[in-house]
């Protein structure tokens, strides 16, 4: 659905992304994870036309670089920083862009009236722009990116700025989306990202630097962490017996009370163990004291991303 091959974009004399190549099939939730100024929200002004790659080919559903007259109402982007008519008012607003798109008059009508449901500003559907707070006009920039369902959906950090029960609205609006649509999310919040998409492009310095799937990413380690309900008595004696249980793992105290095992190097009955097996080995003696709350294995994403 989205494919760049060699693209480069320079300004002023200063390269904001060099040689990004970078393929995306259709339905997959991308996230662009990166420091400031790596180049993600650059990309993403490149792919939707607002400013043109010095070099190299972008092709977006298969009809060549961003043209309007072709891609009207199959791309929308939510912009990090956006302003919005302030006498307009969201019901209107969206309604216009629908019909913008191509939509007939009722099915912009009834667009308007479900993205705006989906964002929770039914209610606000005729207040004017500039009676709302920040939080609800970035909800109204949300909804806008998916009046009438375009196939490629481009948002940039779309939770800031929103309070924790809206961001897990928007959080589960967006998963709802999985198989409907092809979403690429720009965020530096990494367990956002290891919730809402399936693939993860690290960029670094304008250039991607690795693109995976979320999974592979999360689980290619071989680590268990476990919760425990307190901290131990005598936490050496406690990883002396963890030890002799499962030769070969490396137990660390990441904090009082929660414990990691590395068991890349362990050995159970002579063989290299699964996690069930490694669970096996050791929750007998961590059940009988101190007790454990939960047990999660691999890493997370923001692990990946700081470790490699």
């Amino acid at each position: 659905i989205l494919q760049l091959e060699q693209i480069s974009k320079s300004f002023g004399g200063r390269t904001l992304f060099s040689v990004v190549s970078l393929r995306l099939e259709a339905y997959d939730h991308l996230a662009l994870v990166g420091p400031n100024g790596a180049g993600k929200t650059t990309w993403m002004m490149v792919v939707a036309g607002f400013i043109r790659a010095n070099a190299g080919e972008i092709d977006v559903l298969g009809k060549g670089a961003f043209d309007a007259r072709v891609h009207s109402g199959r791309l929308a982007i939510l912009p990090q920083d956006s302003e919005l008519p302030l006498e307009s008012r969201p019901r209107d607003l969206l309604y216009r862009f629908g019909r913008l798109q191509g939509l007939s008059a009722a099915a912009a009508r009834k667009s308007a009236a479900d993205v705006l449901a989906a964002v929770n500003l039914s209610d606000r559907a005729d207040a004017t722009i500039r009676s709302l707070s920040h939080g609800m006009r970035k909800r109204v920039m949300l909804a806008q990116c998916f009046i009438g369902s375009p196939e490629l959906v481009m948002l940039d950090e779309p939770l800031n700025g929103l309070d924790p029960a809206e961001q897990e609205r928007v959080r589960r609006f967006i998963l709802s989306r999985r198989g409907r649509q092809t979403i690429v999310v720009s965020s530096h919040c990494l367990a956002d990202v290891e919730v809402l998409c399936t693939h993860v492009a690290f960029i670094e310095g304008g250039r991607v630097q690795r693109m995976d799937t979320i999974r592979s990413l999360t689980e290619a380690v071989r680590r268990v962490a476990y919760a425990l309900a307190a901290p131990p008595q005598d936490p050496p004696a406690l990883v002396a017996a963890l030890s002799a249980a499962l030769p070969g793992a490396a137990f660390a105290w990441e904090t009082p009370s929660s414990l990691s095992c590395d068991f890349s190097a362990a050995l159970v009955d002579g063989s290299s163990p699964d996690v069930a097996a490694v669970n096996r080995a050791v929750l007998p003696a961590l059940l009988e004291s101190p007790g454990v709350l939960s047990v999660s294995s691999g890493q997370t994403l923001e692990q990946a991303y700081l470790h490699g």
